[in-house]
């Protein structure tokens, strides 16, 4: 027996909870006219779409916390996106919702972040002040919308409204501006909450290991989190000297653990929302995706400590300061004598205007890219 389309969607609406999306509703209108997979459901096909950009393959070489250049074992955005992926897809499987669309928003989360991380993003945002700002969360928009060019059909990938929505409402407990036409009182799925606690809790457990890793944290920093004294008990580790084997042991219990609790307390949640429907969870004046209360506690102690001891750690620091010195004298040279842009994105200029032409050529660049590309602008003996 053949698992086509039709078969995979009526499986599926039989499976999942009734609070998941099983089937795009394409509310506010129908993408552009595309012919319908025949052995995917739409969600596989929105995963696949954004599989295969430029824009994904781009997050190999962008920064997570260390600069590519650092080594070649820590996190790039390319490995966080699919490790975001990965803790999306366990926690949709054990609470019913639709996997296919958690990955789909999960690997889409991160498509506009900028060369060098959020201190790209923080200097993109000052520069293009007055032109209507940058953040990443937009330009991920803008990147499945608009400036993906892969059908002559269509600009960007046409994908469901689910997912799009998925991508911009993933981080729906933040206020910003609104982003596309999509309702500003309704908060994010369940998919796009899973993605958004997906992210969080990759990037933490994550940017931990990575900061042991470089020997940026040591663990006699870490013995006054009450989290970590929960992490070494549970794996038994005691001393000052932590091995590879130890971190992996650690990091992995603490993963393993986060999940576990917010799956639990996210079903819990689920069973007395007094909601029934997709739209019902939307319209809840709190997410239903989150940790129980103690361990919230430890994961906000952790934030905490992340950003004190590894975000602004004099070595993290200066490769921020340096970033945004790169890509400021990149964007105001650009701006300085446009000429100097490849002529795809010259052509741009009377569509989107000079400057947002110039944020969106940079955003798209990899910080390998952005400092040959300076080098090439700036240093005397490099060929333009």
């Amino acid at each position: 027996m053949l698992f086509d389309r039709a078969r995979r969607e009526t499986l599926e609406a039989e499976s999942l909870a009734p609070l998941c999306a099983a089937k795009p509703r394409h509310p506010g209108g129908e993408p552009t006219p595309d012919s319908a997979p025949t052995y995917r459901t739409e969600f596989q096909r929105d995963r696949d779409r954004i599989l295969h950009t430029t824009a994904f393959r781009r997050l190999e070489y962008k920064t997570q916390v260390f600069v590519n250049y650092e080594g070649d074992y820590y996190r790039t955005r390319l490995t966080h996106t699919l490790e975001v992926a990965q803790i999306g897809r366990t926690a949709a499987r054990a609470l019913g919702a639709n996997e296919d669309l958690v990955e789909a928003i999960c690997l889409g989360h991160d498509l506009g972040h900028p060369p060098f991380g959020h201190a790209g993003e923080a200097a993109l945002d000052r520069l293009m002040e007055g032109h209507g700002g940058f953040e990443h969360n937009r330009q991920s928009y803008r990147i499945i919308t608009r400036l993906e060019q892969r059908y002559p059909g269509f600009p960007g990938l046409n994908l469901t409204y689910e997912t799009r929505e998925g991508i911009v409402k993933h981080a729906s407990s933040q206020p910003g501006r609104p982003i596309g036409d999509f309702p500003p009182d309704l908060r994010g799925s369940l998919e796009a909450q899973l993605a958004d606690f997906a992210d969080e809790l990759a990037y933490n457990g994550h940017d931990l290991d990575d900061g042991l890793r470089a020997g940026l944290l040591t663990p006699a920093q870490l013995n006054d989190l009450p989290l970590w004294r929960v992490m070494t008990e549970a794996v038994g580790w005691q001393g000052d000297t932590l091995t590879e084997l130890d971190r992996h042991r650690l990091i992995r219990f603490l993963i393993g653990w986060l999940v576990d609790d917010t799956i639990e307390q996210t079903g819990h949640h689920l069973a007395t929302s007094g909601v029934a429907t997709p739209e019902g969870v939307q319209r809840l004046p709190h997410n239903v995706v989150a940790h129980s209360a103690e361990v919230a506690q430890y994961n906000a102690e952790l934030k905490r400590f992340l950003f004190a001891n590894l975000y602004r750690h004099h070595r993290v620091v200066r490769m921020t300061v340096k970033a945004q010195r790169f890509l400021s004298e990149l964007f105001e040279e650009y701006v300085r004598e446009p000429a100097q842009l490849p002529p795809e994105t010259q052509a741009r200029i009377p569509e989107l205007g000079l400057q947002r032409a110039v944020a969106d050529y940079i955003a798209g660049m990899t910080d390998r890219f952005a400092l040959q590309e300076w080098e090439r602008l700036f240093a005397p003996f490099v060929r333009p």
